[in-house]
């Protein structure tokens, strides 16, 4: 996984996205994580870790759960640049990844192994997550793969400590950190697809996203 086939995805013409280059660390000097609510083609959230200069990042369909008996796949993707952790917006539906965009949560987070690297090689790779809504210790572990997909798949698994919890965090709190906007603001602030964003959203977030359709759906174009 590299920058290159981020920068090979995209046309940075069209999209907004940040350009991939790597970077030495973060301007805090800790390393960053960031989890971005993304409605594409389908609703899934990428879960994204500093390291080496970029964010190691996978794609996870049902989000984060704190519950430790849930464990979620996690498909990983290509790395994406630091600069990435900031991005909450519209991809041109037409652009890779094409669609809504949301900083859901962010912080930093610390190795459990004293060699990260070799963790992450052998596939059991633990961490401790300080987040505005992840916290405490996780671990990702390697799959022999899912559904015949050709990428690597893991599994996102919260450890049992003070933070775990059954509580379903992708819907109490669905808003971003940065902006405090559900999916459909995000899209209707950035000329998007509000209709197809509100579908991330909770129930009620979609019933009024479409009901500012109806009164104003010159807003709602793409």
């Amino acid at each position: 996984m590299t920058l290159s086939k981020y920068n090979e995805k995209r046309n940075f013409q069209r999209t907004p996205e940040p350009a991939g280059k790597l970077s030495g660390k973060s301007a805090s000097g800790d390393r960053i994580f960031v989890v971005q609510k993304h409605r594409a083609t389908q609703l899934h959230y990428d879960f994204r870790l500093e390291f080496n200069g970029s964010l190691l990042s996978w794609a996870v369909p049902k989000g984060p759960s704190p519950d430790p008996s849930v464990k979620r796949l996690a498909m990983q993707v290509e790395d994406h640049p630091l600069d990435y952790a900031d991005f909450e917006g519209v991809i041109p539906e037409a652009e890779y990844g094409g669609g809504t965009v949301m900083v859901w949560d962010k912080g930093t987070w610390t190795p459990e192994s004293a060699d990260p690297a070799a963790a992450l090689e052998k596939g059991d790779f633990k961490f401790t997550l300080h987040g505005k809504k992840l916290h405490g210790s996780w671990v990702l572990v390697r799959t022999r793969g899912f559904g015949g997909s050709s990428k690597p798949t893991w599994l996102l698994i919260k450890h049992r400590d003070q933070f775990a919890s059954t509580d379903d965090l992708t819907q109490m709190r669905p808003k971003s950190i940065l902006s405090n906007r559900l999916l459909a603001d995000i899209a209707r602030d950035g000329h998007g697809d509000v209709e197809k964003a509100a579908t991330g959203d909770p129930q009620p977030a979609k019933k009024k996203a479409h009901a500012a359709k109806l009164k104003n759906p010159a807003k709602s174009k793409s």
